[in-house]
């Protein structure tokens, strides 16, 4: 599948056992009303590195429970793309950060999933406090990218103060432009009173960059070793770990482990000399 398409997320640790969570794990915080929330933007994340042979059998297990969102739905093989252009600062602190496992931390990225100018981008602020992920998001035209970058005000319809907190992080941060992240996803969901949404992610590439775009074509792609030979696997939920994704888990003996797009196209792209902390702004 090519880039160009007709258009229409160390991580969370593994909890009770090496191979995935404990069943009746039901964390502390309160339970999130998401009935409205189709990106589940209060939320629990476990990660996996999984064979095709695996990803086969995890998509047999999981269509009796779940089926395609809107958007893998319309591709011939539910693959849809994904960039983002992640900021930070001169000096890498967020991608320190994640490194270090920190507790407490986010990250800021604009979201796309087309060439195209007429889709909107998603300017995002993705946390994670504890062990709980929440993600705050503003849609935003293309043409606004680079004023949005500047600090100078923009109005949205919806969500302006997702944008204001966004400027206000960027601003404090003194975050610029630093890597475009690109990949092919295919999501599933259900929608049950606990939201689950499950994601494998394939083809997962990096660009350094300073420019204030947001692009999936181009060329001077690197592909990031994680998905050279393997899929990312993404289970996301709102409430409790479910049973039977539980048993599927142990079943198949998935290692859950802390995976960061970003931190890895980095720590890969200044390993082959594209880039380097600077120091000063």
């Amino acid at each position: 599948m090519g880039w160009t398409v007709k258009t229409v997320e160390a991580e969370h640790r593994s909890q009770g056992g090496a191979t995935g969570p404990n069943c009746d794990m039901n964390p502390a915080v309160g339970k999130p009303d998401l009935q409205t929330d189709r990106t589940l933007r209060c939320r629990y994340e476990m990660k996996y590195l999984i064979s095709a042979a695996q990803t086969e059998a995890i998509e047999q297990f999981i269509r009796p429970y779940m089926g395609l969102d809107r958007y893998s739905k319309l591709q011939p093989d539910g693959y849809y793309p994904i960039v983002s252009l992640y900021l930070d600062s001169n000096d890498l602190q967020l991608f320190r950060e994640t490194l270090t496992a920190k507790q407490n931390r986010f990250k800021l990225r604009i979201r796309g999933y087309s060439d195209d100018q007429q889709y909107p981008l998603f300017f995002e602020i993705k946390r994670r406090i504890n062990t709980v992920i929440m993600k705050s998001r503003a849609r935003v035209k293309h043409q606004d990218l680079a004023t949005v970058l500047k600090g100078l005000p923009v109005h949205i319809q919806t969500d302006q103060d997702s944008l204001d907190q966004f400027q206000l992080y960027v601003g404090t941060l003194g975050a610029r432009p630093m890597a475009l992240i690109r990949y092919l996803r295919k999501a599933y969901e259900a929608e049950s009173e606990n939201r689950v949404r499950i994601t494998f992610d394939r083809q997962l590439c990096y660009k350094v960059t300073e420019e204030p775009r947001v692009y999936l074509s181009g060329s001077s792609w690197q592909h990031n070793h994680l998905t050279m030979e393997g899929i990312i696997l993404e289970i996301k939920f709102t409430g409790h770990f479910p049973s039977w994704l539980c048993g599927m888990v142990r079943a198949l003996n998935l290692q859950a482990q802390g995976i960061s797009k970003y931190a890895t196209s980095i720590q890969q792209a200044c390993a082959l000399g594209f880039c380097a902390p600077r120091g000063g702004n």
